[in-house]
């Protein structure tokens, strides 16, 4: 089942692009987050830094024209797909300028123009619209393949047995990519979960499943590309849990108290973004002043994006009623 070959041309260019993208969603979440909690910013938003690496290679492989769908705690994904920051940032903020003029903040992200189809606020709910995404790319007898993130605890609901079912049955073109960070909401996977490795219920959907270490670029690209290839050839959905987690509580408020005992510590101990960034180093695939470049320049387009998104018009009271009841024909 755990059958992963890492693609030859796996190259240097590759690796930077997944290091500048974890690196990107890491100071994006970090800048984001202080300005919550200093009270500058007003809104509810899930952390996902921790998970760089899993969102970061998938999105290596993907095209513009592939689509993506993520759950409330997405950053991650959106960035890898190519969001553009600024608008981004700005709907974050609520701003007129943001992906959705402001109206659907954090937990509501879309912007099709990248790929990025959904940004659900559900648990769970984004599965069955990555299927219906893929069954539409397959009755127009395009090659585009969906990926839709989830969590570990989404993966115990309804909605992902009836999505996964009709995939296996239809042989869609999609890859179901769970990150597996442990905890569901403030519940451990053991405790929540009935089998030990989420990749093994793929087999009773007819389709692969593995699983993989998601902090490990190297690993996590090989497992994605196999399952993108195998969605693009047309021979239906792979199941990826890929194996993470999250440095901060499920919410804002939450300290992470019902966590077992140095466990968060040992996760931030092995931070996958300065990690990479090590062996980045250590086997002379950029030197330092390469990759202190690119952290560099990411800290500017973060900051810019900031203050556009700072300086962007709220949005007029009268948005409050578009894009909400179909409107009259003259």
């Amino acid at each position: 089942m755990d059958d992963i070959s890492v693609p030859a041309d796996i190259g240097p260019d590759t690796l930077l692009e997944i290091f500048t993208v974890a690196t990107r969603i890491k100071v994006c979440d970090e800048k984001f987050r202080s300005l919550v909690l200093a009270g500058q910013v007003s809104a509810q938003y899930y952390s996902p830094r921790g998970q760089e690496i899993v969102s970061a290679s998938v999105g290596s492989l993907l095209r513009p024209d592939d689509y993506v769908v993520t759950t409330y705690r997405g950053l991650h994904d959106q960035i890898a797909k190519g969001v553009p920051l600024r608008e981004l940032w700005a709907e974050f903020f609520g701003k007129a300028t943001g992906l959705c003029k402001g109206k659907g903040g954090p937990m509501h992200i879309t912007h099709p123009q990248s790929g990025l189809m959904v940004t659900t606020g559900i648990v769970g709910s984004g599965l069955p619209i990555g299927a219906g995404l893929a069954l539409a790319a397959q009755l127009r007898g395009t090659d585009q393949v969906t990926v839709v993130n989830f969590g570990d605890g989404a993966s115990n609901i309804g909605a992902f047995h009836e999505a996964c079912n009709l995939a296996g049955v239809w042989k869609l073109p999609v890859v179901f990519c769970c990150h597996n960070n442990l905890y569901a909401e403030h519940t451990s996977f053991e405790d929540g979960t009935s089998v030990g490795r989420i990749a093994d219920r793929a087999a009773a959907y007819g389709f692969p499943g593995v699983r993989v270490n998601g902090n490990d670029p190297v690993e996590m690209l090989g497992a994605a590309a196999a399952a993108v290839e195998r969605a693009r050839r047309g021979e239906g959905p792979t199941l990826i849990e890929a194996m993470t987690f999250r440095f901060y509580g499920h919410q804002m408020s939450d300290q992470n108290e019902y966590m077992k005992p140095g466990e968060l510590a040992a996760a931030r101990a092995a931070d996958p973004v300065v990690a990479m960034r090590k062996w980045l180093a250590d086997t002379a695939i950029a030197d330092e002043q390469r990759l202190a470049g690119i952290e560099a320049d990411i800290k500017a387009e973060v900051e810019d994006a900031y203050r556009f998104a700072e300086q962007s018009p709220v949005a007029d009271l009268g948005e409050a009623l578009t894009d909400v009841y179909e409107e009259a024909l003259a």
